[in-house]
């Protein structure tokens, strides 16, 4: 069995460093890359099942590489950003990141945030659980995949997990709160809005807002209708 593959960008050796000796004892098996271009040529190239991707880089910045990387993969994403880029944490999300974490953080909390994601992941493809079959949309949990009117569509990790999440509770409102413990579980600290920059890619890919509404001041709610 091959040993799961993580890659971490960022400038700062401290930070890899640190970061490398919490998960190899864990492991995985940890890739570097210091700077923009050599982290995606590495991402390409060893194909990771996860990437802790800072912002700021030399050469080529987090967006791009992300921008670049979400044209042929799924890879989940974590993104380190600084506590005053806010703005700049919402075009990660916008363009792509499962999630982000900010600097400066806990070791400790990171490789948790690491860890889960990785735990949804592969349970979710082991699990064998059964297909969600609904008027427009089908959902096959064990496999990842989606069709929407016969049509597969790609869906990045999170935005997998919230489609799940809603559409097993078809008809019920879940509130951002519901969803969050959902998704992330327990070890989720970040802002709410994620999850309505995560949902709004789920709508496009859906083709609109019809199947997924949104119940202002409550939550979300799956509209298809089951088969």
């Amino acid at each position: 069995m091959s040993m799961t593959k993580i890659l971490i960008v960022d400038d700062e050796p401290s930070i890899t460093n640190l970061v490398s000796a919490y998960l190899k004892p864990e492991g995985y098996e940890v890739f570097t890359a210091s700077d923009g271009p050599s982290g995606l040529k590495m991402a390409k190239a060893y194909k990771p099942d996860l990437v802790v991707l800072d912002l700021m880089l030399p050469g080529m910045d987090g967006i791009e590489i992300l921008t670049r990387l979400r044209r042929e993969s799924n890879v989940y994403v974590i993104l380190l950003t600084a506590r005053t880029e806010e703005t700049d944490r919402i075009v990660g999300l916008s363009v792509g990141a499962d999630d982000y974490v900010t600097k400066p953080f806990s070791p400790r909390e990171l490789v948790a945030r690491i860890k889960a994601a990785l735990r949804r992941l592969k349970t979710g493809a082991a699990s064998g659980e059964a297909v969600l079959s609904f008027k427009r949309v089908q959902i096959d949990a064990g496999a990842r995949t989606v069709t929407v009117d016969g049509q597969p569509v790609d869906f990045t990790a999170i935005e997998f997990d919230l489609l799940k999440a809603l559409a097993e509770n078809r008809g019920r409102v879940l509130s951002r709160e519901r969803l969050i413990e959902k998704v992330w579980g327990g070890e989720y600290f970040g802002e709410m809005r994620v999850v309505d920059v995560h949902l709004g890619h789920v709508r496009q890919k859906l083709g609109g807002g019809a199947l997924i509404t949104t119940v202002r001041s409550v939550g979300y709610r799956f509209e298809d209708e089951s088969l």
